[in-house]
Formats: C-alpha cells, sequence, structure tokens
C-alpha cells in the first residue's frame, strides 16, 4: 500500500511544486491530469465575478482595445452573461457616449442606424449599408421621431430629395428597456417588420427589425444576461494614469460604468497607485480594477492601494510584443498561478488577459486562479467588433486588428498605456494585423463555454469555485509537455482536414 500511495504521489505535479521551479510557463506548456466525473457538463456553474462587487454570468470580458470593444462588444457580451471593458483611445466624451449606447438597451446588438432630418437628402451611400433610418424633427436622438426612412425608396429617386418626401409613418415604438424576447414580441404583435426603440424619456435609441429577430433566433439562446444594481447590462470603462484622465474617470462614471480598469501595460508605477488612491476616495462606489501585472510584487503594491480586481499578463497577446522588445513579462501560465496565489488571500478576482486561443486556453487560465478571461484576438474579428470587413487576395474575409501599443494606435493617444506620452521618441510595443471573420460573439461565445463546461467536466470540478478549491488543495494535477507532445495533443498525421469547432 505504501508503494501505491508514493505512486500516486507521484502521479504528476501539483501546482506548488511545478510552478516553483523557476520556469516560464505558457498555457500550451501545461497540461492537466483529468479528475473524477461525478455529474453532466451542463450542471457546471460557470458564474464568477470581474471584480469584488461585479458579478458575471460567464468568465468572459472583451479587451479595452479600439479594434475590439465598443458599444456592440459591450451590448452583446452583456447579453451573454459577460462583459466587455470600452477602450480610452478616444475622446473622454466619446467614450463615455459609448457606455450610454451600450446600457441604454437591454438587447444584444447595436445596429446604430443612421438618423435623418425631414429636410436632409442623404445618398444611398448614407445609409451605410441599412435598410432603413430613423427621421427625426432636427436629425438627432433626442428630438421628436417622425418617421422612417427606407433604403430602398431613397435609390429609387433619379436624384436626392428631401427624406420628407419618402419617409413613412413611424410605427409604434418599443421601450428601450425591452430584453429580446420582449422585443420579437412586441413585432410579432404589432405585426411590424420593424419598429424603433425609444427610451421612456423619449431620446431614440435604435431600431429592431424582424430580419433582427430571425439572426438572433438562429444563435443558441441567450443566457442570464450582466446587469448591474440599476438593471441595465454591466459595461466597464478603462482610463490611463495621466491628470487629464481623472476628468475621463468623471464622465465614465456619470455615465454609468459599473467598473473601471486601470490600463498600462505595466502596473506597479507611482502613476497607477495615484490614480488608484485618486479613484477609490472620489468614486468608493465604483469598482477599481489594476494591472496589468504578472508578479506577486506587483500586485502586492496594487492590492495594498485599494484595487477590486487585477488584470494579469504582459507580453503574451498576439499582437503584443512587449516580451520581445522590453525584455520583460513572463508566461502566462505562471503569472496567473502565481498572481492568484497572492490575491485570492485578499478577496481580489484575477482577471487572466491575454494568450487565449482556444477554449482549452480558457479552461487553463481559469483552473489556474484566474476569474475571468480577458480576450482581444478570441473577439477580434467578429461581427460586434469595430471596423469594416475587407476581402484579402485568396478571398478571405478579415477585419483588422492592432495592439494599443503598435505605432498606428499610438498616434491616438494609447502611447499613455506605455508610459511614452511623454518621449520624444517612439518605440512600438505591437503590431497592426487582420484577423478571420468570426461570425457574432452571440454564435461562438455559447459553444465555447460549452467547450470549457466539458473541460471542468473532466477536471471533476462543478463550478469554478471548485476548481479553485481543487488547484488550493493540491487535487489537481499538471505536467510539462514537450514539444513532441504539443504536437501530439493537436491534429496532426493527415494529409488534409477541415476543423469545425461547432
Amino acid at each position: 500500500m505504501a508503494a501505491r500511495g508514493a505512486d500516486l504521489a507521484d502521479d504528476g505535479f501539483t501546482a506548488p511544486r511545478l510552478f516553483s521551479q523557476g520556469v516560464s510557463y505558457t498555457y500550451d506548456d501545461v497540461i492537466f491530469l483529468p479528475g473524477y466525473i461525478g455529474f453532466p457538463a451542463d450542471a457546471v456553474d460557470l458564474s464568477t465575478r470581474l471584480s469584488r462587487r461585479v458579478p458575471l454570468s460567464i468568465p468572459c470580458v472583451a479587451s479595452p482595445m479600439d479594434t475590439v470593444s465598443e458599444a456592440s462588444m459591450a451590448a452583446a457580451m452583456a447579453s451573454l452573461g459577460a462583459a466587455a471593458v470600452v477602450h480610452c483611445n478616444t475622446e473622454a466624451h466619446a467614450q463615455a457616449a459609448i457606455i450610454r449606447a451600450a446600457k441604454s438597451r437591454r438587447l444584444p446588438f447595436v445596429s446604430s442606424v443612421p438618423i435623418f432630418s425631414p429636410s436632409s437628402a442623404p445618398s444611398l451611400d448614407e445609409f451605410a449599408g441599412y435598410e432603413y433610418a430613423l427621421v427625426t424633427e432636427r436629425g438627432d436622438s433626442i428630438s421628436k421621431l417622425v418617421g422612417v426612412a427606407v433604403a430602398a425608396d431613397a435609390a429609387s429617386r433619379e436624384a436626392r430629395v428631401p427624406v420628407s418626401e419618402y419617409m413613412r409613418a413611424a410605427p409604434r415604438s418599443a421601450s428601450a428597456s425591452f430584453d429580446f424576447e420582449q422585443a420579437a414580441a412586441f413585432l410579432a404583435d404589432e405585426g411590424l417588420d420593424y419598429a424603433p426603440l425609444v427610451s421612456d424619456d423619449g431620446e431614440v435609441i435604435d431600431l429592431i427589425t424582424a430580419k433582427d429577430v430571425e439572426r438572433i433566433r438562429s444563435y443558441p439562446k441567450l443566457g442570464k444576461p450582466s446587469l448591474g444594481a440599476d438593471g441595465k447590462f454591466v459595461v466597464a470603462a478603462s482610463i490611463g494614469t495621466r491628470e487629464d484622465d481623472k476628468r475621463r474617470l468623471e464622465q465614465l462614471v456619470k455615465a454609468g460604468a459599473n467598473a473601471i480598469v486601470i490600463d498600462s501595460s505595466q502596473g506597479n508605477s507611482i502613476y497607477q497607485l495615484d490614480m488608484i488612491k485618486y479613484a477609490k476616495k472620489m468614486y468608493p462606489e465604483v469598482d477599481l480594477i489594476g494591472g496589468n501585472v504578472v508578479t506577486i510584487a506587483q500586485a502586492q503594491n496594487l492590492v495594498q492601494a485599494g484595487v477590486d480586481g487585477l488584470r494579469v499578463g504582459m507580453g503574451s497577446g498576439s499582437i503584443c510584443t512587449t516580451q520581445e522588445v522590453c525584455a520583460v513579462g513572463r508566461g502566462q501560465a505562471t503569472a496567473v498561478y502565481k498572481v492568484s496565489s497572492y490575491a485570492k488571500d485578499h478577496d481580489v478576482p484575477i482577471i487572466a488577459d491575454g494568450g487565449i486561443s482556444n477554449s482549452g486556453h480558457i479552461v487553463k487560465a481559469l483552473s489556474l486562479g484566474a476569474s475571468t478571461v480577458m480576450m482581444g484576438s478570441f473577439l477580434a474579428g467578429s461581427h460586434e467588433a469595430p471596423g469594416t470587413y475587407e476581402y484579402k487576395q485568396d478571398g478571405r474575409r478579415v477585419k483588422k486588428y492592432r495592439g494599443m501599443g503598435s505605432l498606428e494606435a499610438m498616434t491616438k493617444g494609447s502611447d499613455a498605456r506605455y508610459l511614452g506620452d511623454t518621449l520624444k521618441l517612439k518605440v512600438a510595443q505591437g503590431v497592426v494585423g487582420a484577423v478571420a471573420d468570426k461570425g457574432s460573439v452571440l454564435r461562438f461565445i455559447p459553444y465555447t463555454m460549452q467547450a470549457v463546461k466539458q473541460g471542468f467536466q473532466d477536471l471533476g470540478a462543478s463550478s469554478l469555485q471548485s476548481a479553485h478549491d481543487l488547484l488550493r488543495s493540491d487535487t489537481i494535477r499538471l505536467e510539462v509537455r514537450t514539444g513532441a507532445a504539443q504536437v501530439e495533443g493537436g491534429i496532426h498525421g493527415l494529409v488534409s482536414y477541415e476543423k469545425k469547432a461547432f
């Protein structure tokens, strides 16, 4: 029996033993050994926290990047039970407007149809590809709705004429507080092909169409949305550490941001510590997430300053070159485990930021102590990501995806994230690229979460908290994979194949 016990003890490594060897491991470097299955995958509970006081139904967060997180992404992620962090690579008033747009509805999309005045004479191009446009008295969202313009009607005119000559009477409006099922029922009950969404105070928010309903019905059923205490979607926002970010912070809080992320590539700085203290003093009711960090020493300083969450990762993103350029950072698996082992004792949730390419990486990040995973490239290229699709010469449909440390992004203001806004010479810590069309996050995130549930089931973890308990009790065992093991663990030995995740 003693020999058998020794054999069991040697069957894989505990996390403390594996991560104490001075080796920086990425997600692909490690593999979990399976546990005992005593429950169905659908019974796995993925509910978690973004920060101390902000609960989520699923552990997904959209990164604060200008090619990832704006109003459409924020509304879609919140409707799925996740959250998005709206980027700050724009003027403060524009960032606040993005937050208001996402929080002004309960629908899982933001169509942003054009708004015209009756006297305007828009070209077909000004319909921006939309089938409909809203018409208000002054051509803005806060004046009275007077009609709906149809792009086909504008196209049938030989010359540009005022909208008033062909606009249709506005149908009965739907409440902007309707969730998807309520809005769909409203269209069906009223026999409408479209309906404007109007808030309680009369502001024209958006337009929902029967085609929107049909499209969303084709996706997996929406789960429990992420809602704040005000009953509106949970939306977070990022700020920097400069003096003018204090004014930005004020606008974001007024816009209803549920959490604030201090966006810095290296969070252990006097600038961030000062901003944390200021923000906690001025807005103690708003959760503050600090970072980025990869060591316990970094985390300790931010936790002692008062953060309600930590963002972990440095140089692990697909478009980030920080480790290459600056020779600092850490393998993401090691970083998540080390920081979470400290943060758990202070009730500070961890956001594993970067290095997520598949559902297995999400399982690893969460099982190593993270409460959520932050994704950039995983969400870029989706319908909800900012930007327009382009076609490559080989016919692939792509969207731009750029690192906030790229020179292109730095010209818009993101150089402050790398403490380079006051420097005469700018050095890039990221690149500009393109990612393939992924479809809608409303489709692929639910499938991804189902894969994560199956991963947890294989580990024997019935919830995210259960996974953390198994990790801390040394029940979860890990091993390091050789290069050959990594090849073997993927698709190999085939002349050709078609890979479909769902």
